[in-house]
């Protein structure tokens, strides 16, 4: 079994340091330690795609997979069994096949070496103009990952209080919310279903079809401070952001949450575990739907930054991701 890695050094636990212990432990890896975009499309076209491995590993965070995925996508190559090895910071889609960190990532490398070939999950992905990824985000999502960036750029001291969730908060509680306490009135979306017949999840969790919402059916239409897609749980530190992700096959999860910044504020813990029901959150399973927006709104890719929009269409891409199931693997294999 042939298997090569990309570590982003700009990653969390990315380094060269790591690039060098997981050749310790895969010595026959082809092993690819990359600072930047253009290191890793240059690796994808000389590398992988001329020697196609039977495994793929991916060393980063979330934006670090999603970069790899659209480099293959890019390059005309079929996507191999691919492994998430969780060195960044926020590792939500990580979370959905296995733990999180160094420890956690050398030990699945260890578990690989001697299991062979890996029990794989196939996971879908949301297709956002042009871009692979398990989530896409709009609002408030997209606003905190800029003020988290910009806190992470400022006081060294301050970033290490609270460790990367610390940080977070931070960002939310003191930049983002803030500026939207003293805005007139949030901004107004409406969410028009492009596809298959939609569904949403009742007051017990469990998935039912939305009256009337074949394609051309408008979902929502209202204020909104956060939303977006994804077919996966969680955004990163724990944030369990669309808590019923795989609660349909083939569709993708788009959620709304509309409440004012102190009514996010006060269920702060509800919202970040995935509580559900809550007052003012709309959460609809689609293959492909169009938000639009009454002015600008922030917009991000899989955890990058994407700029702002008044319009963004987002669907369920037809073919899924073969993901390692390091947490099957770990149990022998066993479901």
């Amino acid at each position: 079994m042939s298997v090569a890695v990309l570590v982003n050094v700009r990653s969390r636990h990315g380094s060269e340091a790591m690039g060098a212990r997981i050749r310790t432990i895969l010595p026959q890896a082809r092993v690819a330690v990359t600072r930047n975009l253009d290191e890793a499309r240059t690796w994808v076209r000389d590398d992988v795609a001329k020697h196609k491995p039977d495994v793929l590993l991916s060393g980063g965070g979330d934006g670090t997979a999603v970069a790899l995925l659209n480099e293959l996508r890019d390059q005309g190559v079929k996507v191999p069994v691919f492994g998430l090895l969780a060195l960044g910071t926020g590792n939500g889609w990580a979370r959905a096949t296995g733990d999180v960190g160094t420890r956690a990532a050398l030990r699945g490398l260890s578990v690989l070496r001697d299991f062979g070939e890996p029990p794989v999950r196939s996971f879908g992905m949301v297709e956002a103009e042009g871009r692979m990824t398990p989530f896409a985000g709009i609002g408030w999502d997209a606003e905190v990952l800029a003020d988290y960036k910009k806190f992470n750029e400022g006081d060294a001291a301050l970033r290490g209080l609270g460790g990367a969730t610390g940080g977070y908060l931070r960002s939310l509680f003191t930049r983002t919310i803030p500026r939207h306490v003293l805005q007139k009135a949030p901004p107004r979306v409406r969410v028009t279903n492009l596809g298959a017949p939609a569904m949403t999840v009742d007051a017990d969790g469990r998935a039912v079809p939305v009256p009337g919402g074949g394609a051309g059916a408008v979902l929502y239409e209202g204020p909104i401070g956060v939303g977006g897609a994804a077919t996966t749980e969680e955004l990163g530190l724990g944030f369990r952001a669309f808590p019923f992700a795989h609660l349909v096959p083939d569709r993708m999860a788009v959620r709304i949450y509309a409440a004012s910044p102190f009514g996010a504020t006060l269920r702060m813990p509800w919202l970040w575990r995935g509580a559900h029901p809550l007052p003012d959150d709309h959460n609809f399973f689609v293959t492909r739907c169009r938000f639009e927006f009454d002015r600008p709104v922030p917009f991000e890719i899989g955890g990058d930054l994407a700029g702002e929009r008044t319009s963004v269409e987002l669907s369920l891409l037809k073919d899924a991701v073969p993901l390692i199931d390091w947490r099957k693997m770990a149990r022998g294999g066993r479901a």
